[in-house]
């Protein structure tokens, strides 16, 4: 596996080792003895699985406290634009964003430690998404920021017809989110 690090500290893009032939392919999405060897050094609790279609706009999300989440992501049908913006607010890059395209073509994996916020938007027409957390979810601890905040600026791919839940229109911007942040 191949670890790649980005601006942002924390996030690491992993490359597996893909063997294919004719009949298929076979890859290891977590190996934890190469995993705490490229930095990663987490307790995963659960594995999730979502499916959306073209269009649909998920986040930006977080867990505040002690039910904060470390996420591994990735996509096993489709592709789509992945986010992750730093809400720590001793973090140099407080308030930046790191976006990249997860696939089923790449076979790439995402690691979003803590403190970060997260999305996706969908960019084929299904897309399976994948994901692995450190803490269980805890409703009363769902947090979020709007997806468009003019602060962060995320520069979503254009898609017509954005498909985004009620909640997730109606999170409060980033000016007012960060006041209150604490990891």
């Amino acid at each position: 596996m191949e670890f790649t690090r980005f601006k942002i500290d924390g996030l690491i893009l992993v490359t597996p080792k893909v063997f294919g032939d004719d009949r298929g392919f076979f890859l290891e999405t977590y190996n934890k003895k190469e995993f705490t060897q490229g930095g990663i050094i987490v307790d995963f609790v659960q594995t999730n699985h979502s499916r959306s279609q073209i269009g649909v706009l998920r986040g930006l999300h977080f867990q505040t406290g002690t039910s904060a989440q470390d996420k591994l992501v990735w996509v096993t049908r489709g592709k789509v634009f992945d986010v992750a913006v730093d809400l720590r607010p001793k973090s140099e890059t407080f308030g930046c964003w790191q976006g990249l395209e997860l696939s089923e073509e790449n076979k790439q994996l995402f690691f979003i430690p803590k403190g970060f916020a997260h999305g996706f938007l969908v960019l084929s027409d299904w897309a399976d998404f994948q994901y692995q957390v450190s803490n269980f979810y805890q409703p009363e601890s769902e947090k979020g920021v709007i997806w468009n905040d003019p602060d962060i600026g995320v520069a979503w791919p254009n898609v017509n017809d954005l498909i985004i839940s009620e909640k997730d229109q109606n999170w409060p911007h980033f000016a007012e989110v960060k006041k209150s942040l604490i990891w």
